[in-house]
């Protein structure tokens, strides 16, 4: 995929992310770029989106969490999957999950 395709991708799903502020900053757009040229493959930015979604949302409902302001608030879910990447069945589940509980996907 190339750099501006790479880039639109993952901006159009930073925008759908529950909890994001659904606004594309100069830093946004930098990051995006700077994992195309790191070589992460947009399954595994995905797979991010996926894993801090499902995280947020078993988070404690009586407190609010704070809002995801940057991009780069997944660099450390990303490299946690490039370091240590969970079994692909346990990305369908929380795929299924997050679709139903959180609506929201990666389409």
């Amino acid at each position: 995929m190339d750099r501006a395709a790479y880039v639109a991708r993952i901006l159009h799903l930073y925008r759908k992310l529950p909890g994001a502020l659904n606004r594309i900053l100069r830093d946004d757009r930098r990051t995006a770029s700077d994992l195309h040229r790191r070589g992460i493959p947009i399954a595994v930015v995905e797979d991010a989106f996926i894993l801090t979604t499902a995280r947020r949302a078993v988070g404690p409902k009586d407190q609010p969490l704070d809002p995801i302001r940057v991009l780069r608030y997944l660099l450390p879910v990303i490299d946690e999957l490039l370091s240590a990447p969970p079994a692909p069945e346990y990305i369908r589940y929380l795929k299924a999950h997050v679709r139903q509980q959180c609506r929201f996907t990666l389409d």
